[in-house]
């Protein structure tokens, strides 16, 4: 490491610098069919997740966290489910779907999730009060709401959120179940299935609804002690979905911002709100707070061998796979960042993208523990842009499409410094 970082003094680093610091490419196949919509070579060995492209469907994400949870080989294919989206011709229907090496092809979420247990010997499904767990979320989540992936049990038909009565009662009912274990999970002291039906749509709940109504907070260790519970035990020990497939507050929160999500509008209040929730996720990550997402890291990266050492070198990784689609993409937009300290032309782009790419791979100055590494960031922190472009990407991502929560996290920090 310490010769690695010599490169990089008085920041002359190149991608090539850069590859060199990461692990070989691996993992299984990921096709987005909106960029690529031809027919693909399926595996005869590994299953076929089709699910939807930007990780908004809470349904996609049940069957994804099986399969991640218990470490099975999968290919992957992004659909589009938005309105206008273009499916490819060799798909229909919603996501998600399954199809197994023998081409057969199977749907519905939770039925996905207890294939993929029975498949693969899995421990989702310990007792019978698991199903039965599962299946109260169908009576406890509002069934007078307009059906969104991307805003899921909100808005009444009339486009206007739910009560803010409502939502208490869905939490109190919640909390409630949640209680009458021995806890922390829906079944007990371990994850199960039970916990793979409920956590996509509280992730979300736990992000909007503070947004929909005053007051109104999922999170609240006061009112929902138990849920609370629930949310650090989801995130704080069960690495394939705190490091991978959960969402972060803020993407959930500006899919509340666009158009066709399943209501008839955004009210101006609930955009007002939005605004006060950003401030907590760029803070500065507490030594604890840290060591507790290195050790999930670790168990998580234990059986990938093609990630990074850290969530953050990861983000960086990601720029690096990515940097000509990124570039690609800023200057597409370049009209709209005039004046937002953000180099426009290729060339110092690319440079500042290098920089963030090295400050991630890197650590920062504060928290480096080698004069050289505290050097590297140091030069690369001082190159033009570097944290303006930081701020433009954390703007830009979608949080779990483009990277996992831990990593989106650290540009988040980064982009805080601009």
């Amino acid at each position: 490491m310490r010769a690695a970082a010599n490169l990089l003094l008085a920041f002359a680093a190149q991608w090539q610098d850069l590859e060199h610091l990461m692990p070989p490419k691996g993992g299984d196949k990921v096709i987005d069919s909106a960029l690529d919509p031809a027919k693909p070579n399926y595996s005869k060995d590994k299953p076929t997740l089709y699910r939807e492209r930007h990780g908004w469907c809470p349904y996609s994400e049940r069957s994804w966290l099986a399969l991640e949870h218990l470490n099975v080989p999968y290919d992957t294919i992004r659909i589009d489910n938005t309105g206008p989206g273009q499916k490819p011709s060799y798909f229909s229907g919603q996501t998600p779907q399954m199809r197994w090496p023998d081409g057969k092809i199977q749907g519905e979420s939770m039925n996905l999730v207890h294939e993929v247990n029975e498949r693969f010997g899995g421990d989702l499904y310990p007792s019978a009060d698991v199903t039965a767990t599962a299946d109260k979320f169908r009576k406890i989540f509002p069934s007078k709401s307009r059906p969104s992936s991307r805003a899921a049990f909100l808005f009444g038909w009339s486009g206007e959120p739910l009560w803010k009565s409502e939502f208490e009662r869905v939490l109190s009912e919640t909390d409630e179940l949640l209680g009458s274990t021995d806890g922390p999970f829906f079944c007990g002291e371990s994850f199960t299935a039970a916990d793979i039906a409920w956590a996509p749509f509280l992730e979300r709940y736990g992000a909007q609804l503070p947004c929909l109504h005053e007051g109104l907070n999922a999170r609240d260790a006061t009112k929902y002690p138990h849920l609370n519970s629930w949310f650090t035990a989801m995130e704080t020990s069960v690495p394939a979905y705190a490091c991978r497939v959960q969402g972060n507050p803020s993407s959930w929160r500006k899919v509340l911002t666009m158009a066709g999500f399943g209501n008839a509008g955004v009210p101006p209040d609930v955009i007002d709100r939005m605004d006060d929730f950003n401030v907590e996720e760029a803070r500065p990550q507490s030594e604890e707070e840290r060591v507790i997402e290195q050790k999930l890291w670790d168990d998580y990266r234990s059986t990938r061998s093609w990630l990074a050492l850290t969530p953050s070198a990861e983000a960086g990784n990601t720029l690096l796979n990515n940097r000509h689609a990124i570039v690609k993409d800023t200057v597409k937009r370049s009209s709209s960042l005039e004046g937002k300290g953000i180099p426009l032309d290729e060339k110092n782009l690319d440079r500042a993208m290098r920089a963030l790419a090295t400050i991630l791979i890197y650590g920062t100055e504060d928290d480096g523990k080698y004069d050289e590494l505290k050097q590297a960031s140091s030069e690369a922190a001082s190159v033009n842009g570097v944290y303006a472009f930081a701020k433009f990407l954390d703007e830009r991502m979608c949080v779990p499409r483009d990277m996992g929560s831990m990593s989106a996290a650290a540009i988040k920090r980064l982009a805080a410094l601009a």
